[in-house]
């Protein structure tokens, strides 16, 4: 006998539900602006992760407050939270956990016990990922994608809702390494972050260098935080938008034959399948938060850059050139048309 399936909800449950995502959403950005200056795009990335349950990796040059921001995060959330400082001595059973010996005090006997690693949480702060070799880096594949740890012969399954906010340095500074393919995959969206301008970088020494330290209150729990994340799941979206998602990862690929030319000369390769998937995910996200059931065009080109920069790989020539993913997006953005309407 089949489990009955969930009913789905109809247009006004969606729109009288996306009204009160937005409400959280603008309580968030508030607790956020307690303790963050400026950064709004980075913190709106952020929430679409969040709300659309997956991954970020978020990019920047040390001290732009990205822990700061992750933690903040958690406690809006009231999520459990744990931090990995990433170190090129850190092994993959310092993530996942591994298995120990102890002594049964009723019987005497010996007895295999597991002890859970710090990736048995909430939301992971996996603090400049990019510092540990790619062995350990891959301890995350796993829990990032079948949220759930393989052990000793066993599989543990990690609480929802389950997230990796990871952080990573310049990949040309000292003591890094490159995350593999397969992983940067993994993570929904890669955020850059950009330094501070001379209004908000003010504001951030005369804050920080004060007896103060900003109330961060609750605004949303872990049930309707998986409530919102099924809410946006459920969000029709137009044929010609997912249409022209499709387009626009597909125009990535080398191989196709209706990739641009410039496409085939500056990249090695192109984005998945998964690719599609995320920008109309987050699409449905942005627009939820916006507090809006209808999802646009103008809401997938929103995200491309996060959603399709790590997922490409650039020719020789194009690194030679220095031409960047985000300058091969932002073309592909100006070149590949939306579909007819119908």
């Amino acid at each position: 006998m089949t489990a009955p399936r969930a009913q789905a909800m109809d247009s006004r449950e969606i729109e009288t539900r996306i009204a009160a995502l937005h409400t959280c959403r603008e309580s968030m950005m508030e607790g956020f602006g307690r303790v963050i200056v400026g950064q709004r795009d980075v913190i709106d990335e952020l929430l679409v992760t969040i709300f659309a349950g997956g991954h970020n990796l978020l990019e920047g040059v040390p001290g732009l407050a990205k822990t700061l921001m992750i933690h903040t995060l958690a406690r809006l959330l009231s999520l459990d939270f744990k931090r990995i400082q990433f170190t090129p001595d850190l092994m993959p059973s310092d993530i996942t956990g591994t298995n120990v010996i102890e002594e049964d005090h009723t019987t005497g006997k010996r007895i295999t016990v597991f002890v859970q690693g710090p990736v048995f949480t909430h939301i992971v702060l996996a603090d400049e990922i990019n510092r540990t070799p790619p062995k350990t880096q891959s301890a995350l594949l796993q829990a990032m994608q079948e949220k759930e740890v393989s052990a000793g012969g066993k599989t543990y399954s990690l609480a929802q809702p389950f997230f990796v906010l990871a952080t990573q340095n310049p990949i040309d500074q000292e003591g890094t390494y490159p995350l593999p393919e397969a992983q940067k995959d993994r993570f929904l969206l890669n955020t850059f972050i950009s330094y501070p301008n001379l209004k908000e970088e003010e504001d951030i020494v005369e804050r920080t260098t004060m007896n103060e330290d900003p109330d961060v209150e609750q605004v949303c729990d872990r049930d309707q935080l998986l409530g919102f994340q099924k809410l946006i799941r459920s969000i029709p979206v137009s044929r010609h938008v997912t249409g022209y998602a499709v387009d626009l990862a597909r125009a990535t690929r080398p191989p196709e034959q209706t990739s641009p030319a410039f496409v085939k000369e500056q990249l090695s390769w192109g984005a998945g399948p998964r690719a599609s998937q995320e920008l109309i995910l987050c699409a449905k996200a942005h627009a939820a938060l916006s507090g809006r059931a209808n999802v646009s065009c103008n809401d997938v080109r929103r995200h491309a850059l996060p959603v399709l920069r790590h997922r490409v790989s650039l020719s020789f020539m194009a690194e030679a050139e220095g031409i960047t993913a985000d300058n091969v997006i932002q073309r592909l953005l100006k070149e590949v048309p939306e579909r007819a309407n119908a």
